[in-house]
């Protein structure tokens, strides 16, 4: 009966939209996936579990799934340990330069982490910057391997790049806890830390798993940070060195699966746990944090933890900017001359210039296609009744859950051979890739801004005789168009620095993005990793320049479009 009743109340044509939206979803974010699993389990059309069974067999696959898992975990950790703290003194405490320090805080989101790795080599190398200062200071007596042949040097950049994605989502979840609750226990005599477990802790849970969950998955699945620090011994750079032979090679499919199959389960598991327990509370209208204002002796000491931190995070785009501008640095702290030469090689090389303008091209269109589907699916969502809505809601939020290599695998597994053959052309399917990927943020955006507009001004509009089209033109487009814009430019700045996708789907020169024309300058004897840090730093800035047009847009609501 209630079927009945949901077909007769929907909206015939946003229903029929609904199933041309399903279509793309099906040929470009389910096909995919499908084939790597018919790769994985069938061979000559037979069913078979061979490649699962020689993967948790063959000593390598084993250390490097064991590896991948615990580069994730710890990461996470490292993560959280950073977070936490930065989160609680940033929502709870008010202090003189507050508002600049959340707005560095913010700032490794503008840096993929394998850019910055390339510095990070520089300075940590046997015979780096912090080796030569520290045995010149006489605190060592030889050279450190800091970074564990590359284990512990990828669990860095990954803490120090994903950070602000957990800070994001605890400082939402600390801003949202109703301050009676925190009251009432201070009350009955609980403070201090024993507040903090019992009470505020439970309370920011749902952020914290949404928030860890985003650092894990990214963390497990990133490809340009072990390929830079070449640690070889992990699931993502395997995958990535199997693209080439899918045909010959089968692991490559069995271990995508095994990827995607962990990240989901992490995912479901997460809400489980958080569906086994309420996190409700009766707020009485709007919420406002409890905070205390830092004085005397403590102020510096807070300074002094946010200099400490911040100086951390920010490691890596320094050591990148003077790796860009280092002419001689040979067995010295610091380059002993400095030079411009390797951004006129940026401007003028021709596959730096083909890579820049590849980038532009790739992500100016997947970002139009973005915001078409985003404003489309937002409004179908805000306005319309029709069956497969759920389903439309959960479809479009799904690429934030699935790992950019097993899409981009996914494609060449699907597509090889066809008329979007990545082998020769990757133009379509590096568009569509990273149109899939990055469109839950315009989705959101437009959403969000579908919402806080009143229905009641486009059925004034209808009520004199605009059509629909005529009404989102005219009335509801002008007044949501600063979310899409601010939507749509985070999809772009996401898409000009998208490493998995670029790894995999450009296999040759000419169609390189910016990521992966870094990747090949490093490998590059000589001037290759300065000239790669300049172009590292010219898609940095291009990221930034985004990053705070879109905040000038959406001003505090843009943390939105980065929290689970």
């Amino acid at each position: 009966m209630s079927l009945k009743k949901s077909f007769r109340d929907m909206d015939r044509n946003a229903f029929i939209i609904f199933l041309g939206l399903m279509v793309f979803f099906g040929a470009f974010l389910i096909l995919p996936i499908l084939y790597v699993f018919k790769g994985a389990f069938f061979e000559g059309g037979r069913f078979t579990l061979t490649y699962f069974m020689l993967m948790f067999t063959d000593p390598f696959y084993k250390e490097s799934i064991y590896n991948s898992v615990v580069i994730g975990v710890i990461a996470t950790l490292v993560t959280s340990l950073i977070s936490i703290p930065l989160a609680y003194l940033m929502v709870r405490y008010e202090f003189p330069g507050k508002r600049l320090m959340q707005g560095i805080l913010l700032v490794p989101l503008v840096m993929p982490p394998f850019v910055g790795a390339i510095g990070m080599k520089q300075l940590f190398a046997r015979y780096g910057s912090v080796n030569l200062l520290l045995m010149q200071l006489n605190l060592i007596q030889r050279p450190v391997d800091w970074f564990g042949g590359g284990f512990w040097g990828v669990i860095l950049m990954e803490a120090l790049h994903l950070y602000p994605f957990l800070y994001l989502n605890l400082s939402a979840s600390l801003a949202n806890i109703d301050p009676t609750l925190e009251e009432q226990a201070e009350n009955m005599g609980s403070s201090g830390f024993h507040l903090f477990r019992t009470v505020t802790a439970p309370l920011m849970l749902p952020g914290y798993l949404a928030g860890s969950l985003i650092v894990f998955i990214w963390a497990f699945t990133d490809l340009g940070t072990p390929l830079i620090f070449e640690y070889r011994k992990v699931v993502p750079p395997i995958i990535f060195s199997m693209v080439k032979d899918i045909w010959v090679n089968p692991m490559g499919y069995a271990l995508t699966v095994l990827t995607l199959v962990i990240a989901v389960v992490f995912v479901v598991i997460s809400r489980r746990y958080l569906g086994r327990k309420n996190y409700e509370m009766m707020g009485r209208g709007h919420i406002v944090p409890r905070t205390r204002r830092v004085t005397g002796w403590k102020l510096p000491f807070v300074y002094l933890l946010l200099f400490i931190m911040l100086l951390g995070a920010l490691i890596p785009q320094l050591s990148v900017i003077i790796t860009s501008f280092a002419d001689e640095w040979f067995l010295t702290v610091l380059p002993t001359t400095w030079t411009v030469d390797y951004y006129r090689t940026v401007f003028t090389h021709s596959v730096t210039v083909t890579s820049i303008i590849n980038s532009l091209k790739f992500s100016l269109a997947s970002t139009s296609i973005d915001i078409v589907l985003g404003v489309l699916i937002g409004y179908l969502l805000a306005r319309k009744k029709f069956p497969g809505k759920d389903l439309l809601d959960s479809i479009s939020m799904l690429p934030l859950s699935i790992p950019g290599i097993v899409i981009a695998f996914g494609y060449v597994a699907a597509f090889s051979g066809t008329s979007l053959d990545p082998f020769i052309d990757p133009t379509i399917l590096l568009i569509l890739s990273y149109s899939v990927r990055r469109l839950p943020y315009t989705v959101r955006a437009a959403f969000s801004g579908f919402q806080q507009t009143s229905v009641s001004l486009e059925e004034a509009s209808s009520s004199v005789g605009a059509n629909p089209v005529r009404t989102m033109v005219s009335i509801t487009g002008p007044l949501i168009m600063a979310n899409v814009l601010a939507g749509g430019i985070i999809s772009f700045s996401a898409a000009m620095m998208e490493v998995s996708d670029s790894m995999i789907l450009a296999l040759r020169e000419e169609y390189y993005p910016i990521t992966k024309a870094i990747y090949s300058l490093n490998l590059r004897l000589g001037d290759g990793p300065y000239v790669a840090s300049a172009l590292g730093m010219v898609g940095t800035v291009l990221v930034a320049g985004c990053l705070l047009a879109a905040n000038k847009l959406l001003g505090k609501s843009m943390g939105e479009l980065f929290r689970a």
